[in-house]
């Protein structure tokens, strides 16, 4: 479907659209309406706005619930040398701004199946973890919820570590008191298992529980599952599944550790995207792998060994720790593009917009229908399953 007026007017389009994306998301109204023009301009269709079509939302609906819908994003298109944007994120953001000036897409409902990241100018799917099959394994209600302190990056462009951090604060204490509490109940050596999307905080949680553990009087070593990865270009384009890593060095490394051996890994190199290992597994010259010694409790960061059975026999705690896809993305930007400088912008985001669907659906939900604990410091909430519930509930 097409219309004329006002998508043939594009100083109007682009007035009305401003007033709706302040209401998409709060941070627009930190632009003034010839900021927004300048953004806009990059996006504006060749023939102009009257030449997008649409059809009705529940055509899009069914769209953008298909896997097929984000596998043919192609990652590093190239025009003229550079990358570009793939042409399916560029006419999805085209036809909702469309849509939502001609009054086609309502705003609740774009709202609730999109957001839209400012720094890209790009909208992207919003993605749902909370699978009804995650609500029924934690018996539908959570262990412990908190006012959410990251209301506040709604109008940021990108989030640093330290208000990231700040933002979480009662989530992680209660966090690393339930934590405390497993472990003396447990004993050890103990093996727990911290998994999450790319920039949830993985890392940070994972130093702070080893500081507070070596207080307790602990012997405690981390080991970063992405230090098992193959190379990226590699693994660009594959599911997240064990032929992307080093499995076997990984499953002989648990073991041994396990067993109160010191043990060799690979070492994954984040700035070049490769591997100490060749794809056979073997260290290449001049390569420098890791080692990791036993101790009382290993924490295991990583995205999906929990169902892995030669892995789960030794996991004595299985955890996601999870923030909403807006605002890792505002938490990408600052950490992979500003302090790294880690990627091509474009590459960035073909990149974050094609997989962090398919890694939902092929990692972190399958992990949540099995896990004992998710962490959703978005929503400030610490979901368990029942019967670790009843076990802490006199320990906490």
């Amino acid at each position: 479907m097409t219309h004329g007026y006002p998508l043939d007017h594009p100083r109007l389009f682009s007035e009305l659209l401003y007033q709706k994306m302040i209401q998409i998301n709060p941070g627009m109204a930190e632009l003034e309406l010839y900021e927004f023009r300048y953004a806009l301009e990059r996006l504006i269709p060749d023939r102009g706005w009257e030449a997008i079509s649409w059809g009705e939302p529940d055509e899009l609906d069914r769209v953008i619930c298909q896997r097929s819908f984000f596998e043919k994003i192609q990652l590093k298109p190239v025009q003229n040398g550079k990358i570009v944007l793939d042409d399916t994120i560029v006419h999805l953001t085209r036809l909702l701004f469309a849509g939502l000036v001609m009054d086609v897409y309502p705003l609740d409902w774009v709202r609730e199946r999109f957001y839209f990241d400012l720094r890209s100018f790009l909208f992207y799917v919003r993605t749902r973890y909370f699978t009804p099959a995650v609500l029924s394994h934690f018996g539908c209600k959570p262990y412990q919820t908190f006012p959410s302190g990251q209301v506040r990056f709604d109008v940021q462009q990108d989030i640093g570590y330290r208000e990231y951090q700040l933002a979480n604060r009662e989530v992680d204490e209660a966090f690393i008191q339930i934590i405390r509490s497993v472990v003396a109940a447990s004993g050890t050596p103990f093996l727990m298992t911290i998994a999450g999307p790319t920039a949830s905080g993985k890392t940070e949680i994972v130093e702070r529980l080893r500081g507070e553990m070596e207080k307790d009087g602990r012997r405690v070593n981390s080991i970063e599952m992405d230090h098992f990865y193959k190379d990226r270009e590699f693994r660009d384009g594959h599911s997240l599944n064990q032929k992307v890593i080093h499995f076997e060095i990984f499953q002989n490394a648990m073991r041994d550790l396990m067993a109160g051996k010191r043990v060799t890994i690979p070492q994954y190199d984040f700035y070049a995207a490769t591997s100490s290992h060749d794809l056979e597994g073997r260290l290449r010259p001049g390569a420098v792998p890791m080692e990791i010694s036993p101790a009382d409790i290993l924490f295991l960061e990583g995205n999906f060994p929990f169902h892995i059975p030669e892995i789960a026999r030794w996991i004595g705690l299985k955890v996601v720790y999870l923030a909403d896809d807006p605002v890792r993305l505002k938490r990408k930007w600052k950490r992979d593009i500003d302090y790294r400088k880690k990627y091509d912008i474009n590459y960035f985001c073909n990149r974050y917009f094609r997989t962090q669907y398919l890694r939902a659906v092929d990692v972190y939900q399958p992990l949540m229908e099995v896990c004992d604990m998710v962490v959703d410091t978005t929503s400030a909430a610490i979901w368990l399953l029942p019967q670790l519930s009843r076990e802490l509930h006199p320990l906490t």
